[in-house]
């Protein structure tokens, strides 16, 4: 079982950035991959980042460009710094572990992008 913190959201103005931080249990983290997903209010989950364990990425069309993945295998923890918001990132975002057999999604954190 893998069990996943999310922390940094908050309110931002429109333009503006965050980091995401996801601290992570679990022996072998360095080989899970590793991601992003979000849930805006009336819509379904969706994954906007994925970083595989050699660190390949992947993002959604939506955020290219303007989101990055990060991983530090020693400390465990997975980032997601965001910027350039815009009012329809406005989201849940949770952290993600795919360990092959099963995915693993946190409680996760509400990101606010208002004026």
């Amino acid at each position: 079982q893998v069990q996943l913190v999310e922390s940094g959201g908050g309110l931002v103005q429109p333009g503006g950035s965050l980091r995401l931080s996801c601290a992570a249990s679990g022996t072998f983290f360095s080989i899970y991959t590793m991601g992003w997903g979000r849930q805006a209010p009336g819509k379904q989950r969706e994954v906007v980042a994925q970083i595989t364990r050699g660190n390949n990425t992947n993002y959604a069309d939506s955020v290219k460009g303007r989101f990055t993945i990060s991983r530090d295998n020693a400390q465990k923890t997975v980032y997601l710094q965001m910027s350039s918001l815009k009012p329809e990132d406005t989201a849940v975002y949770f952290c993600t572990a795919d360990v092959g057999s099963a995915v693993y999604w946190g409680q996760g954190t509400q990101v606010t992008v208002s004026s």
